[in-house]
């Protein structure tokens, strides 16, 4: 703490605040002559200076960097394609054209954002995923996130009612993108959005003028401004907008929305589609040429139409991409390969009690036989695996066993005693 005199007969205080030694814990002289600051009046510039440099940096300059992601304010460091790729193989089996898809499309999107002023405009390209469930089409979007420095927001489409109704509004898409980039308005309108269950949105009839469709048809359209590009006034607690209610207005020119959906029953509107579209001597040689274990490889804009998706919004989502069924082989290594792979979680779960958890390769063909057979995709995986496991969970933290080795006489006896009574 500094004397309360300088020698000179001036008493010593701060020279901002007018604090005296006495109320304060230091007083750090100046080169100038009698002018001190004290500790509070530098914490309270600390402060102001952080403020200023938060307010004033390109978004995202100053957030901090996870691992894997890049910084997209300079060009340069705009991750590639393949890049993308390969991150995405890291974590994700197989569906190599929608991860090919979804590696240019958010490239192009790291561009539009490093775009100058110029005299052609980049417009986004919105992507919709088709797949049947338990491909991977959530798990590519939560994996690509992972790699981002900007916002991302994972929705639900199967909450959304048209205004006035019921449920949540359309603009509640975009609370979550708020959330996500701390309610920084510049850095959210430069994020990504994946609506997951677009399907469900699907419309309910074939004439919209029976009924009014306020889960289906009417959320398709009051998407249709967010996807084109609009400035929306978006309640910043998300629910319902009130007039009494403050709004955040975010303009959604340059955030990226990627749609994912099972679409569950399409395959039917693909192949009359295929059937009706033969005609002539040549219409049995087409026919023989198509797979008939994979009809969403054919998949065109007029079979979302037919299956209830509004001419509007598929116009606005240009980027269709399909997701392949998972054959046996892509289920044995979604089981053992991936970072965080269904097995190595287990192992994980068992270690922590100190025991060193092996499954047989020939538990593990019998795992993903059984998922096959209850056509579930990855997503069954984790339901066998939990039934399987569940007896050991519950009995090894209260035993003392260094290892445990699950067999296929176990794993069938456990599957059949859950699911066979």
């Amino acid at each position: 703490m500094a004397k309360k005199s300088n020698g000179n007969g001036i008493d010593v205080k701060c020279s901002f605040c007018g604090k005296e030694p006495s109320y304060t814990d230091i007083l750090v002289p100046s080169p100038l002559e009698n002018t001190y600051i004290c500790s509070d009046c530098v914490q309270q510039i600390e402060g102001l200076i952080k403020e200023y440099v938060n307010e004033n940096a390109p978004a995202g300059r100053h957030a901090k960097k996870h691992d894997g992601q890049h910084d997209t304010d300079n060009a340069g460091n705009i991750p590639t394609p393949r890049e993308i790729c390969d991150f995405l193989n890291q974590y994700v089996i197989g569906q190599d054209d929608a991860k090919k898809y979804l590696s240019v499309a958010v490239y192009n999107h790291y561009k539009r954002l490093a775009q100058t002023s110029d005299d052609v405009d980049i417009e986004k390209s919105n992507i919709i995923m088709v797949g049947p469930t338990g491909t991977g089409k959530t798990l590519l979007a939560k994996t690509i996130a992972r790699q981002l420095d900007v916002p991302f927001a994972i929705v639900d489409a199967t909450v959304l009612t048209e205004a006035g109704y019921v449920g949540e509004d359309i603009e509640s898409l975009l609370v979550r993108l708020l959330q996500a980039s701390d309610y920084d308005v510049a850095k959210a309108e430069r994020g990504i959005v994946f609506i997951d269950e677009i399907d469900k949105i699907a419309r309910k009839g074939d004439n919209p003028s029976i009924t009014r469709d306020v889960s289906g048809e009417g959320v398709q359209q009051g998407l249709l401004k967010l996807l084109e590009g609009s400035i929306v006034n978006v309640p910043p607690n998300g629910g319902r907008k009130h007039p009494e209610q403050k709004m955040i207005a975010v303009d959604t020119k340059n955030i990226l929305f990627i749609c994912g959906g099972a679409f569950d029953g399409i395959e039917r509107k693909i192949a009359q589609r295929l059937n009706t579209n033969v005609v002539g001597f040549t219409g049995q040689e087409t026919r023989s040429k198509v797979d008939k274990n994979n009809y969403l490889q054919y998949i065109a804009p007029q079979d979302l139409k037919s299956f209830g998706l509004i001419p509007e919004i598929i116009g606005r989502l240009p980027v269709l991409v399909h997701l392949d069924p998972l054959d046996r082989n892509a289920l044995l290594k979604v089981l053992t390969e991936p970072k965080n792979a269904i097995i190595r979680q287990y192992e994980k779960l068992f270690a922590m009690d100190g025991v060193k958890l092996t499954f047989a390769p020939e538990t593990l063909e019998f795992i993903v036989d059984k998922a096959i057979e209850y056509k579930l995709g990855a997503r069954g995986l984790r339901t066998i695996v939990e039934t399987i496991m569940i007896d050991p969970m519950f009995d090894t933290p209260s035993r003392k066993v260094k290892e445990l080795t699950i067999t296929r006489e176990f794993a069938e006896e456990k599957v059949n005693k859950a699911y066979l009574g």
